[in-house]
């Protein structure tokens, strides 16, 4: 039986390198590199195994390719919903491996000091943002309620004035309410969604960041249980 390891192809071993010079900072946002027969000479590779290597960078954002006289490829500057696209897909699939746990930890771990942050940090615009979000679940849509929900906590990330703390924190939030509490919400539970959205609001308009930040771990703990149920639940009857 052979022993020898089967090795990467040779496109993705050239991503891999020229990944590695974008994320260690060799390769800094702009950066033009060096063109297609160059980089062959370069890492004595084909044409086709260069072009290759560059759609895989450029599939994960770390590329961009202009054309004309001054084009080529050139190494982005991240933006935020860049990173969040990419994470939502990545979580996406995690959700599938059986992590709810996990997603909802992280949650945790995320949102409550968001909260604390928006309390302390925002705008009138962004309070007033977060008020039109409460609902009545008596006098609402359901497929409403879903949307109000999601401007509700997607207000507290803006609201918290981190670009980078809502590009990571929204796709957590995404791939769990996309895929519980909907149909298989208990009876009474957007009740207490939406008065623990409004306890968190109090505490937001007053400035209280520990009363925000504690207010928040209430309402994430309450569905941490549903969502972990809903999931021990799905898990029987598959």
């Amino acid at each position: 039986m052979s022993t020898d390891r089967v090795s990467a192809p040779a496109y993705q071993e050239l991503a891999d390198r020229l990944r590695e010079q974008i994320l260690s900072g060799e390769l800094q946002p702009g950066d033009r590199l060096p063109v297609e027969p160059d980089l062959c000479a370069m890492y004595g590779v084909s044409r086709s195994t260069v072009r290759e290597a560059l759609r895989v960078l450029s599939s994960e954002r770390l590329l961009i390719t202009r054309r004309g006289v001054a084009g080529g490829s050139f190494v982005t500057r991240p933006e935020p919903e860049h990173i969040s696209s990419y994470l939502l897909s990545s979580l996406a699939l995690f959700r599938d491996s059986g992590s709810v746990a996990n997603l909802l930890e992280v949650r945790v771990l995320l949102e409550v000091p968001t909260a604390g942050l928006a309390a302390a940090r925002r705008t009138p615009e962004q309070l007033e943002a977060l008020r039109a979000a409460l609902f009545d679940p008596g006098e609402i849509e359901r497929e409403d309620i879903y949307t109000a929900n999601r401007r509700f906590h997607k207000g507290l990330l803006e609201a918290a004035n981190n670009p980078l703390l809502d590009a990571v924190t929204a796709p957590v939030f995404s791939v769990l309410e996309s895929g519980f509490a909907r149909n298989e919400a208990p009876d009474g539970f957007w009740v207490r969604v939406d008065r623990d959205h409004r306890d968190i609001l109090a505490c937001v308009e007053a400035g209280d960041s520990l009363g925000a930040e504690r207010a928040q771990r209430e309402h994430l703990e309450h569905l941490r249980t549903v969502y972990s149920q809903i999931d021990k639940e799905r898990r029987r009857t598959d």
